[in-house]
Order: C-alpha cells, then sequence, then structure tokens
C-alpha cells in the first residue's frame, strides 16, 4: 500500500441523559496497521440498557471489521441481530461507522443515526450516500477519497434539537452543527477541543440536563508532525555531544526543558541564552531563548505543569481555556506538545540535580512525572519515541 504523510486524529465525547450514571452511546475504536475503525453506536433508550446495547453494538461491528470480514457481511450479521421495538419500530441500537484505510480513504456507513458532517477547506461537503437494503432495514454506504484537513463529525440523535424546556429545538439541527464547525474545522484545534466545544455548547443548549444521551465523534484528517522534548542532562557528561547530535538531527520542531539541559544545548548550537524577566503565570518560571530552538522552559515544575494539563486533556479538558492563550511555558509547550504533534520524540537525561534533593520534586519524581507525562500523550493518538541518556 502506497505510503502517505497521513493520519487520523480522533476524539469523541458524551453527555449522559440527566439523571443516568451510564451512557447509552458507546463508540469504539481500533486501529490495525493501515487501517482504523470507528463505530458510534446509540442504544434505545437511556441507562443501563441502552449502554449495554450500545457497547455491544460497536465492540461486535469493530472486531468483526478489524478481524478482516467485508463491509456487507459484518453490517448484516449486525443489522439481522439485532431486534425491532415493537413499540417505536425502529432498532434497540443505531450505528455509524468511519472505516479508513491507510488514512488516504474512508468507507462510512450509517444506519439510523444524524448523517455524518464532513467539512473540507473549511465548508461542508456533501458526500453520496448510496443505499444497501439488509432485510427490512436500510443502510447508508459512502466510499470517499480523503485529503489533508479533511474534518468528520458523527453524532447520536441526542446531539440534535436540545433545548431546555425537554421540547425539541428545531433551530439547533443538523444544518446548525455544521455551521457550528465550520469556522473551526480550519483553525489548528484539536479533534479533543473540537468535541469538547461543540458538547459544550450542547449541554448550553439542553441547560445542563440533557434528555437524551448525546455524544460526538471528531476524525480529523491531518500531515504527521514531530516535535523532539529534551529533559534534563545525560546521567554521564560524555553523552552529552551524543544527545544533543541526536536530538537536533531529528526533523520537527524543538523544545528543551531545564536550565542545564539549556546551557548544554546552547553549547551545542553555540548559541546564547536569553532568559526572559517574568512569566505571565507567577508559579511558572520564565521561558529563554536559543536561536535554532522552538521553546526553551525551566525544568521539572514546568513539565509537572504539562502533566496536569495533560492529564485534564484526556479526561474532560476542562483546563483547555488555560493552556490555549496563554504565554507561560507550561502553556506554550502544551500547545506544541498537544495540538501540533503527531510523532513526538521525548530525550531524557538522567543525571540527578543536586539542586532538587531536598525538594518535594527530586529525582525519582522526576522520572514518574516523565514516563506519566509518556503515557498520557499515547493516550491522545501520539506516537511517542523515549530516548534514555
Amino acid at each position: 500500500m502506497k505510503k502517505n504523510n497521513l493520519c487520523s486524529e480522533i476524539a469523541y465525547m458524551s453527555l449522559n441523559h440527566d439523571g443516568e450514571q451510564l451512557c447509552g452511546d458507546h463508540v469504539e475504536v481500533v486501529e490495525n496497521e493501515n487501517s482504523t475503525i470507528v463505530v458510534l453506536a446509540d442504544g434505545l433508550g437511556s441507562g443501563v440498557k441502552a449502554s449495554i446495547l450500545s457497547t455491544l453494538t460497536s465492540t461486535i461491528i469493530s472486531t468483526m471489521l478489524a478481524a478482516g470480514l467485508n463491509i456487507r457481511d459484518a453490517v448484516e450479521t449486525i443489522a439481522d441481530t439485532l431486534p425491532i421495538c415493537s413499540e417505536r419500530k425502529t432498532a434497540f441500537s443505531t450505528f455509524t461507522i468511519i472505516r479508513l484505510e491507510n488514512n488516504s480513504h474512508a468507507d462510512i456507513i450509517q444506519y439510523e443515526n444524524p448523517n455524518v458532517i464532513l467539512i473540507r477547506n473549511g465548508e461542508h461537503y456533501e458526500f453520496p450516500l448510496n443505499t444497501m437494503r439488509i432485510g427490512e432495514k436500510t443502510i447508508y454506504h459512502s466510499s470517499l477519497e480523503l485529503a489533508s484537513g479533511d474534518l468528520f463529525v458523527a453524532l447520536s440523535d441526542g446531539m440534535l434539537y436540545a433545548s431546555n424546556n425537554g421540547v425539541l429545538n428545531p433551530d439547533w439541527d443538523r444544518d446548525a452543527v455544521v455551521k457550528f464547525m465550520e469556522p473551526l474545522s480550519d483553525s489548528g484545534l484539536t479533534s479533543n477541543v473540537l468535541a469538547n466545544l461543540l458538547l459544550e455548547e450542547v449541554n448550553k443548549l439542553y441547560g445542563g440536563k440533557p434528555f437524551d444521551d448525546a455524544t460526538a465523534c471528531v476524525v480529523k484528517i491531518r500531515q504527521r508532525q514531530t516535535v523532539n522534548i529534551a529533559v534534563g542532562p545525560p546521567e554521564n557528561i560524555s553523552d552529552n555531544h551524543r544527545m544533543m547530535a541526536l536530538f537536533f538531527a531529528k526533523e520537527g520542531k524543538h523544545i528543551v526543558c531545564g536550565g542545564t539541559t539549556a546551557k548544554i544545548a546552547a553549547e551545542y548550537l553555540h548559541a546564547a541564552v536569553h532568559t526572559d524577566f517574568e512569566s505571565p503565570d507567577p508559579d511558572i518560571p520564565p521561558i529563554s531563548h536559543i536561536e535554532g530552538i522552538d521553546l526553551v522552559t525551566e525544568g521539572i515544575i514546568t513539565v509537572d505543569r504539562i502533566l496536569s494539563y495533560s492529564k485534564d486533556y484526556i479526561n474532560d479538558n476542562r483546563s483547555f481555556e488555560k493552556w490555549c492563550y496563554k504565554k507561560d511555558g507550561a502553556s506554550l509547550a502544551a500547545r506544541i506538545l498537544f495540538e501540533d504533534a503527531t510523532d513526538i520524540n521525548m530525550f531524557i537525561g538522567h543525571a540527578a540535580n543536586p539542586a532538587h534533593s531536598e525538594m518535594p520534586l527530586n529525582f525519582n519524581v522526576k522520572m514518574q512525572i516523565l514516563k506519566q507525562l509518556s503515557m498520557n500523550l499515547q493516550k491522545m493518538g501520539k506516537r511517542v519515541k523515549v530516548h534514555d541518556f
């Protein structure tokens, strides 16, 4: 299969029906070597029963497709398996499938969920729908080539007609979601942030008390971008030059964290270190500037704040407004790592800093922080490679 430099950035978020502990919607993502399968299932009703139905539906479909079954066989199996509610004359679970091949081709299968939205070049792109009849069920199948910047938004029906009085709101339909997402599509925001902004708008329309489960899944096709971050000097001083040579040989952006590490990097580049007098955030030390490096920050205090932002990011991303606009070292680094990067090389030096021996953030804690940060970046979908020195 022809290689390309594209990748998919996938995020999903849900609002539970007011008063329910479990969400009746479920999203399953399965990644293979050259394909990614995303299934959004919406169980009939809400609560435990709906949660079980949607989880089974999304898990069964994604597992079958990942095992190599063709789309029709997989859809036939699940469509024949799902019963029809005798009272409502609808299936017990609806579903949307987005299957990406090599991040350059997509097959989209839709059964009674709102039609998937595709925004291309900042504008809504209505792709053709082909009808498949499977028993008494009508399934829509679309097949299309992808381009960098394509943005897909899959929705459960609770995302539409949201209101705070229990009455369907005709002003918040699929077209309204399109208009909300179009100006955000080329903003550079990640799928996670875009899904978060859309869910916040829907939750606001519901007055914080949704009368249906609501789920948004955002899939963004983008070019891969490498970011390299060096934290701490090597355990052996003789490795300083080797660490920096490997670090700067990597393509992409470069971040250096820590005063000693910055000094080593500056010596390697035959450049000077210029440190700002103050920081926009009094709790985060000032950044520095070295020609040839994209960002230079203080060490462990800054990295600990980045870790805090990463923990929040993989949950509900409520700290977005803190790190998205601020100019302190932790916020600047978070934007590069969370938004710009798809591939991250972490160069971690294991030299213990004597100045930290009496501090709460000692060497062992520092290593734990960096390990957790690496894990959180991987949970964001980043490809992370750690280089220890």
